[in-house]
């Protein structure tokens, strides 16, 4: 059997106040800012390709990677999970929220529209399209 996660997309925090935020992981942590957007911001951890997000609305929370939202999500369900939030679009791809027989929240996502294209200062410009030779 395939495992279902592939790997953890970003652990993400909510604020209050982004920009404080930003100063705090950036400035005082050292955290590398990757990218910003209005609502939220991505700071890179050392050792993984997976992001510390900080979000004005939404958080905690930790997403994980799957191959396809919506597939994973009917895939839970039959498994014995529960739908917390069904399928639905982000700028990347396509995200859903479960819950699993232990009680815990988990929100699923793929990457289907691509990855976050950013200016040199880590404004949020787009998408890039996922690498069709892949």
């Amino acid at each position: 059997m395939k495992p279902f996660f592939s790997k953890i997309d970003n652990h993400l925090l909510r604020v209050d106040d982004l920009d404080a935020a930003i100063s705090f992981y950036r400035d005082k942590l050292g955290h590398p800012l990757i990218w910003r957007d209005e609502e939220a911001a991505g700071f890179a951890l050392p050792q993984t390709d997976a992001e510390l997000v900080v979000h004005l609305r939404i958080g905690p929370e930790t997403d994980m990677v799957v191959e396809n939202a919506d597939d994973a999500f009917a895939a839970f369900l039959a498994a014995g999970g529960a739908a917390v939030e069904p399928p639905f679009d982000i700028a990347i791809g396509r995200c859903a929220r479960i819950r699993d027989p232990f009680g815990n929240v988990i929100v699923i996502l793929d990457q289907s529209k691509g990855r976050l294209k950013t200016s040199t200062d880590g404004r949020v410009m787009g998408i890039e399209p996922p690498d069709a030779s892949i």
